[in-house]
């Protein structure tokens, strides 16, 4: 969405979210001013050989804080990724960590390219270049800026980037800590290519559990009651909607891409319209629904939850009052406009915010670089451990009772956990944990009505504690 659409751009839309916060909170003069300031922006521009020819690439990498090592987050590849954007991100990113209490300072990275027009084998070249101006200048390590992936990248990209840094640092024996969201065969863990989607998940079941926010957002029943809408259906939307379709029962009655939208009241098939997406390049055509050419539109539909899963304010001041979802979890980054906003919590809408919701990358990147620096498999020493504990606890109950567990009972007390189950266990404590703070502020903060400014109210009063005792 343009910016003329949005009144604000993107940049200007969290910082005014942010001042809101400050204001509320009525902090000391200058740790605004401190909280809000990118710390570094590095741009790099570079040449690449394309069918005989050079083309110029640029990009960037921001530093919003470092008040914590090292600082995080993702790069994206898009054709209108600026400066502006990436600080922006690099924001989200240092509140973003606080909220679900990931010791990273803020970072962010983007290269101004369309993946679409390269082929593999010259995106391998372009990324192992950028990466390397990201190395040389001190972007790119495991101690001090740890990248992950980001709109158009994923562990391929991040694969290509750790190989690269391997090659300048041989000696290095943490290397695999210089990015997260690898492949798993290449220093990646298990679970954290869903881990975002997983996270939209989780962030949704625990706001679910906590009946009187259901009932104040005009909700009823349980989270697989809820008809829901999601815009977007890449590597986060995807994983969230189907989650909550196969696993919790949502109906997922209207599914928004590039090219329109599909609706179904009675749900759609998630795993179907992915694949026809994957075959067809878009939702038109898929059968089992009605195709709407003017995706936006769907953005207005009738549902429960509304989750925006790809771009920056689709939702603005010029859509607003026609959004008809009483709660809107923020997937993507900045899906709605400072002005939107406004005009949504007015109306009672209930937003659960970016800043939360979408943690669930960051979070198991974290795991992920903690096992890289570990040099072990998350549950590789105790897996069997647990395995033989709970054959014994079975064998004691048979023992006292006389009586033969069920072998469906027997498999799971018995079963010791993987690492898979430990990245989820850890990331669903992280999320449960992270919202009842947002609730405690929400609730007993006199200044504080909405979620968003809840949880930007618990992720300066961390920032701002570790400013007061370390300095500035």
């Amino acid at each position: 969405m343009s910016e003329a659409s949005s009144g604000l751009s993107f940049r200007q839309s969290v910082e005014h979210m942010v001042d809101h916060a400050i204001e509320i909170m009525e902090l000391e003069p200058g740790m605004g001013d401190a909280l809000k300031t990118c710390r570094t922006v590095l741009q790099v521009s570079f040449p690449i050989e394309i069918d005989g020819k050079a083309e110029m690439f640029t990009g960037w990498r921001a530093v919003h804080s470092d008040h914590r090592l090292p600082s995080k987050g993702g790069i994206r590849y898009a054709p209108n990724v600026d400066q502006d954007e990436v600080e922006a991100l690099a924001a989200l990113m240092t509140y973003k960590c606080a909220i679900v209490d990931v010791p990273y300072g803020g970072s962010k990275g983007g290269l101004c390219i369309d993946p679409r027009q390269y082929t593999d084998d010259q995106m391998e070249q372009i990324t192992r270049r950028f990466a390397r101006e990201l190395i040389s200048k001190g972007f790119l390590s495991p101690a001090k800026n740890v990248p992950a992936p980001d709109m158009g990248t994923g562990p391929r990209e991040m694969g290509w980037m750790v190989d690269t840094y391997k090659q300048l640092f041989p000696d290095d024996i943490n290397y695999f800590g210089a990015l997260t969201g690898k492949p798993v065969e290449h220093g990646g863990v298990r679970g954290r290519h869903e881990a975002t989607g997983r996270g939209v998940q989780y962030a949704l079941r625990e706001f679910f559990r906590h009946k009187a926010a259901v009932h104040e957002a005009g909700l009823k029943g349980e989270l697989g009651d809820q008809r829901v809408v999601v815009q977007g259906l890449g590597n986060v939307g995807y994983h969230a909607a189907h989650f909550l379709e196969v696993e919790d029962g949502s109906t997922i009655v209207g599914i928004i891409e590039r090219d329109g939208a599909v609706v179904n009241p009675d749900g759609l098939n998630v795993d179907a319209v992915h694949r026809h997406i994957r075959e067809q390049g878009g939702v038109k055509g898929f059968p089992d629904g009605t195709y709407v050419e003017n995706g936006a539109e769907v953005l207005e539909h009738d549902c429960d939850i509304l989750i925006p899963a790809a771009l920056e304010s689709v939702i603005h001041a010029g859509n607003a009052d026609r959004i008809k979802a009483p709660l809107i979890a923020e997937a993507a980054n900045g899906p709605v406009t400072f002005e939107a906003d406004q005009k949504l919590i007015e109306r009672g809408v209930h937003i659960l915010p970016d800043a939360y919701v979408n943690a669930g990358g960051v979070v198991v990147s974290y795991f992920e670089w903690i096992r890289n620096l570990a040099h072990v498999r998350f549950g590789r020493m105790e897996k069997r451990f647990h395995e033989a504990r709970g054959d014994h606890i079975i064998s004691a109950i048979e023992m006292a009772t006389n009586t033969q567990v069920p072998e469906w009972v027997r498999a799971e007390i018995a079963r010791g956990a993987d690492e898979l189950d430990l990245v989820r266990s850890g990331l669903d404590d992280t999320m449960r944990l992270a919202f009842r703070e947002i609730m405690q502020v929400r609730e007993n903060h006199p200044k504080v009505k909405d979620y968003r400014m809840a949880a930007y109210v618990v992720a300066i009063q961390k920032i701002a504690r570790s400013y007061r005792d370390i300095g500035y």
